[in-house]
């Protein structure tokens, strides 16, 4: 299991890549919702791709168009379940980044978990307006999803729930956790992944090419 994150991590002094994101107008998310958690997963090798994808990003950054939902998404969810909070494992995602991750699953069965870099510029990580995050108790460890954070399969995907509760996939009390994840992003204005119960969206990815500049 995923050691859980403390909310006062210390963290290094900016970065190059931080301050540049910065002057393009990303938020930092500790700074501005005060009490959600971060673990940037790709600071660490213990994810899909097996190795540090962040060497120079430990902040997380969103643009405000996103920065708002997700800050009314932890007010409703601490409406709801005082006891919760919502722990983001990724946001802004340069889009070098995104190439080497797009060649982990390139011309495999993997390719739908992963957006592609040479498409509309980039995929919504790269255009700082998309955020993967769950739910976590009050010592800051996730509650029960049905799967792992960047699980590559079925039991990730919205739009399999059904399937996966009469095939003993998930849980009920999983899907209960799936549901109120996306009660209160959703309410909050965020656009729902259907391969990944984790990914949501501040805006459809054409929108953002046709208004934001992508990371690179």
């Amino acid at each position: 299991p995923k050691k859980a994150a403390s909310t006062n991590k210390q963290l290094p002094p900016k970065s190059k890549l931080e301050l540049a994101l910065e002057k393009m107008g990303m938020l930092d998310v500790k700074k501005e919702i005060p009490g959600i958690y971060v673990d940037l997963m790709y600071t660490r090798a213990d994810n899909f791709t097996g190795k540090v994808l962040y060497r120079n990003l430990n902040r997380a950054y969103l643009h405000p168009d996103a920065i708002a939902p997700l800050k009314e998404a932890q007010a409703k969810l601490k409406e709801l379940r005082p006891d919760l909070s919502l722990k983001v494992y990724d946001a802004a995602r340069p889009r070098s980044i995104q190439q080497q991750m797009w060649a982990v699953v390139e011309n495999t069965d993997l390719e739908d978990f992963v957006a592609n870099p040479n498409k509309s510029g980039g995929g919504p990580h790269n255009y700082g307006i998309a955020v993967d995050v769950t739910l976590v108790d009050c010592t800051g460890h996730p509650i029960p999803m049905g799967s792992e954070y960047d699980y590559f399969g079925n039991r990730s995907r919205v739009d399999l729930e059904a399937q996966l509760i009469e095939q003993g996939e998930i849980n009920q009390r999983e899907l209960l956790n799936r549901q109120l994840l996306r009660e209160v992003m959703t309410e909050a204005g965020w656009i729902v992944e259907p391969s990944e119960w984790w990914h949501f969206n501040a805006m459809t990815l054409e929108d953002a090419s046709q208004r934001l500049s992508v990371i690179d």
